[in-house]
């Protein structure tokens, strides 16, 4: 399983090139990730989210969140994901920020 992205440091990444951002999840508790704001699009573009589970699956067991980018342009963005609770669209119960900087 991916070791899970430290938003208290930078990512660094060359313009062009792809990088993860991986979350604690656990859906099986109606809790999901997503972006809140929009993205730079000149700077990262969003390719994809994938869950992957924590091995043997157990009823309540948790996995990870895996967000995949693509670096665009050399620019600082930021990136803003929000853990929502079942049935909320607004008010996430925790959000992380993390700092983009593409070469």
């Amino acid at each position: 399983m991916p070791d899970i992205t430290d938003p208290s440091q930078p990512i660094t990444v060359k313009a062009g090139e792809t990088f993860d951002i991986v979350l604690s999840s656990n859906p099986t508790t109606g809790y999901r990730w997503n972006l809140i704001g929009d993205l730079d699009a000149n700077v990262v573009q969003l390719i994809g989210q994938d869950y992957i589970s924590q091995q043997p699956v157990l009823v309540g067991s948790g996995g990870v969140d895996v967000w995949t980018f693509r670096a665009i342009n050399a620019a600082d963005a930021t990136i803003v994901l929000g853990y929502y609770p079942p049935g909320n669209e607004k008010e996430p119960d925790k959000t992380v920020t993390f700092s983009i900087h593409v070469q």
